[in-house]
């Protein structure tokens, strides 16, 4: 005797070995033995064998029309005999018997099990439900399959054209669009963004970055609402003429310098630092634009600014323009170029100029000083600054005979072709500016510490720089305590700590008080988000130093071994990993070979050609 049985979610067929009543030892289809319970076996046949009956059963139940089927059954529950002798018409054969239990099993929506072998028609509004569900489902991996086709043909789909941002940069796997680029990922052995740019999707390279960038930190966009400065009170007129020094691209000028001769002898050196702070009040609608964005995002060839630009121009140190500014005098003494005494005033000041580095490097230079050559504007003022600048960096212990040489890199982009030029850090330019804004941001640091008055410092200990509302030391600079306040058109904190500072001036209640939750707030969200910004703009200048490989069309290039097979390339800031290095020791120079750049990635490869200079380390 054989059985008809269900084992697993499936039916299965096999012959009686033992009959124990309760259970039995079976023997199927290949030969293997098993026990299976009694309340499992739907139906007992002699006729035909094992595989043929499972069979001929299989092919009735292909033949049976569910919808008919359906139909046909009661209202009440029942058994699949019963059903099958009512669609049948007879007393049905254990092959018939056999299908009909198939079928029904095979039609979860049409007929909801209730039992071994028992079912019950599904109601007319849930099955059509269900139908329709299951239509759109079919419509849905017939859809599915079209995208995934026409990528993998490396044609972008009509209906992906406003989704690509989702899609590339936060990708929600339960849409139909990313399973099939995911699908077609898997068969052309493409990431996301190299499949979507074989396609067309991504035109730009770098609008591929930038997009990612804004995407991620201003879904609403760069624009600004129509604001407008508050009014403040009419500031004293200084009697000195300022002049800025700033890379030719710069804006937002912050800072400018003055110099004047005092009747003892001395000289009385400006600081003058733009005052945004008396004309935006905390929250205001001014204030929450700056707060929400913290810092002005810097990007070779482009910038987000902090602050709309209406303000900008309000406040920023422009030439042939009166301006309200925040100073910062100090008597230095013309001999040993000593600092005598200070006061800081907020006054109006006239910016007389704005020299800019591309023009004054050639002339303001380690050469011309040298030479003794002050034929041009400034240089006799520039020359003074020098000197304090270098008495300055001397205080600090800070002395350029005991600082390694480091280089700055800057990026000029003009219609996507980019220049990289550098210059050494610690040039007169740099050591005048840098000086001078670390001895205006310690000064003022511990200003508002000796008055008790909260503010956000900078501070430096064991090699570790954090933020701090408590003025502390900063090791790396030399300085007992460090405050960023010369850049308030430009970061948020600056403008949060000159807030403090003009209150004090003017004897005025601090707008943060000690301890004040919102200040801590400010500095929480400052730093992450001048952390994520700072990480953008190397990411772009990673970005323009692979445009320049390409477009300088460089085969070959110099680098130096800075471990193992990280190397940095000589001219640009660009640091990678090549596999193909030898294993060199470092500050070895090596010859290398330009292999595929890919912009999409950022990376590039690169073929070991030879040792060029063996350094010592």
């Amino acid at each position: 005797m054989n059985i008809f049985y269900e084992e697993d979610g499936g039916f299965k067929v096999a012959s009686i070995l033992a009959d124990n009543t309760t259970s039995l030892q079976v023997e199927n289809t290949h030969g293997k033995r098993s026990k299976i319970k009694s309340a499992n076996v739907m139906l007992r046949f002699a006729q035909p064998g094992l595989a043929e009956f499972l069979e001929q059963a299989e092919a009735i139940s292909a033949d049976i029309e569910v919808g008919f089927l359906w139909e046909s059954c009661p209202a009440e529950e029942f058994g699949f005999d019963e059903l099958a002798q009512e669609y049948f018409g007879h007393a049905p054969t254990p092959i018939e018997a056999a299908g009909t239990l198939i079928r029904l099993h095979s039609s979860p929506m049409h007929f909801y099990k209730k039992g071994k072998g028992r079912y019950k028609a599904a109601p007319p509004e849930a099955l059509k439900a269900a139908l329709a569900g299951a239509e759109k489902k079919r419509q849905q991996a017939a859809l599915q399959a079209r995208y995934t086709e026409e990528l993998v043909a490396f044609t972008l789909p009509a209906e992906f054209a406003d989704k690509l941002q989702q899609i590339l940069y936060k990708p929600d796997r339960n849409t139909l669009e990313v399973k099939a680029v995911e699908a077609a990922c898997a068969l052309t052995h493409l990431s996301v963004a190299h499949l979507l740019h074989r396609c067309g999707a991504i035109p730009s390279t770098h609008d591929f970055h930038f997009n990612r960038f804004l995407f991620e930190n201003f879904p609403r966009g760069t624009g600004f609402p129509e604001v407008s400065v508050a009014p403040f009170a009419e500031l004293p007129l200084a009697t000195v003429n300022a002049f800025s020094i700033d890379d030719a691209t710069t804006t937002e000028i912050d800072d400018a310098f003055s110099l004047e001769k005092l009747a003892s002898g001395n000289w009385r050196v400006g600081i003058h630092i733009a005052a945004p702070a008396l004309g935006i009040l905390p929250n205001s609608s001014i204030d929450e634009i700056a707060a929400q964005r913290l810092s002005t995002v810097y990007m070779p060839g482009n910038k987000i600014t902090m602050l709309p630009e209406n303000v900008v121009q309000a406040f920023t140190l422009c030439a042939d323009k009166v301006c309200p500014a925040l100073s910062l005098y100090l008597e230095v003494d013309a001999a040993t170029f000593e600092i005598v005494n200070s006061e800081s005033r907020l006054e109006r000041l006239h910016i007389a100029a704005n020299l800019r580095h591309d023009s004054l490097e050639p002339l303001f230079n380690e050469v011309t000083l040298a030479a003794g050559k002050f034929d041009y504007e400034y240089a006799n003022e520039l020359t003074l600054l020098w000197n304090f600048a270098n008495k300055l960096e001397a205080l600090r212990g800070k002395s350029a005979e005991n600082s390694p040489a480091q280089i700055d890199y800057n990026f000029y982009v003009e219609n996507d072709h980019v220049t990289i030029s550098n210059r050494l850090r610690g040039s007169p330019i740099d050591k005048v500016v840098s000086e001078l804004m670390i001895l205006v941001n310690s000064l003022w640091g511990k200003l508002l510490a000796d008055n008790d008055v909260a503010g956000i410092y900078r501070t430096q200990s064991n090699g570790k720089v954090k933020m701090s509302t408590v003025a502390a030391p900063h090791q790396g600079l030399g300085v007992a305590q460090y405050m960023w306040s010369s850049s308030p058109l430009r970061r948020y904190v600056d403008l949060v700590n000159q807030r403090q500072i003009i209150n004090l001036l003017r004897n005025e209640a601090p707008a943060y008080s000690k301890n004040d939750t919102a200040l801590f707030a400010i500095l929480r969200d400052f730093d992450a988000a001048y952390t994520l910004y700072n990480d953008f703009q190397r990411q772009m200048e990673r970005y323009w130093c692979l445009r320049w490989l390409l477009q300088e069309k460089v085969q070959q290039f110099e680098v130096l071994v800075l471990r193992e097979n990280l190397v940095r390339l000589t001219g640009i800031p660009l640091v990678s990993r090549i596999s193909s290095l030898p294993e060199l020791p470092p500050n070895t120079r090596a010859l290398l070979e330009t292999g595929e750049i890919d912009l999409l990635d950022l990376n590039f490869n690169a073929r070991f050609i030879s040792v060029v200079e063996a350094t010592p380390a």
